[in-house]
């Protein structure tokens, strides 16, 4: 990719998709605690069904969360260098990175088993890789906001930011970020996505979020 860095008078690139993919990480870790929590207590009920259900989307939330590390790593880390030079240091947010794989690993283990045969004991393991994960993403994103969002704002040109953008949805599993993202958004935020959004992602917000709040349903129980 050409970098070309932001200079002073330059449109300000929109980072509210980032904004976006953050805030619908810490939503989910928040509720999958929760959940699975009130499974090990015995205060939800849960049928083998809903129990591979639940496995299901905590897979599919893992593979979500590697998907958004990896790509920062490799298309925004190297956009961000490329633009900012010494006015940014990754380091300590590339080793949380590092960090994340195994417990997402240790995360879909626990959830497959849990899948396998629901009761307390897999409910119970299930409920601390998840609140352990959940509080390594809420430390995390709050020390990357604050570091790299404003670094995002001064250094990175608008054209550079839209590729990465791209590049970045193109590796994302649109049928379970798109729902997620429209239901963690706000009126406003709603209204401007789906201005921008070319038809072909507009026919998908009809299609997928119908089929996802069915899924939440079975899930979470809401």
């Amino acid at each position: 990719m050409d970098v070309r860095p932001r200079t002073a008078g330059d449109p300000v690139p929109d980072i509210l998709g980032m904004k976006l993919a953050h805030r619908v990480m810490l939503k989910d870790a928040a509720r999958l605690v929760a959940l699975a929590e009130d499974l090990a207590a015995g205060r939800t009920p849960c049928d083998l069904a809903r129990a591979k259900a639940v496995a299901a989307y905590v897979a599919d939330f893992a593979d979500s969360v590697h998907h958004h590390h990896t790509a920062e790593d490799d298309v925004l880390w190297p956009v961000i260098e490329a633009s900012a030079g010494p006015h940014i240091d990754l380091t300590a947010l590339t080793d949380d990175h590092s960090a994340l794989d195994p417990r997402l690993d240790q995360l879909r283990a626990a959830a497959a088993r849990f899948a396998a045969a629901p009761g307390e004991d897999t409910a119970t393991v299930l409920a601390v890789g998840l609140a352990e994960l959940r509080d390594l993403l809420n430390e995390h994103i709050a020390d990357e906001e604050v570091s790299v969002f404003p670094v995002i704002e001064e250094y990175v040109s608008v054209a550079n930011w839209q590729d990465v953008e791209s590049r970045i949805q193109k590796r994302a599993s649109l049928t379970f970020e798109i729902p997620r993202v429209v239901a963690a958004t706000t009126p406003q935020e709603y209204a401007a996505l789906r201005a921008e959004a070319p038809l072909p992602v507009r026919i998908m917000i009809a299609l997928l979020v119908p089929r996802f709040r069915k899924r939440e349903r079975t899930v979470f129980g809401a």
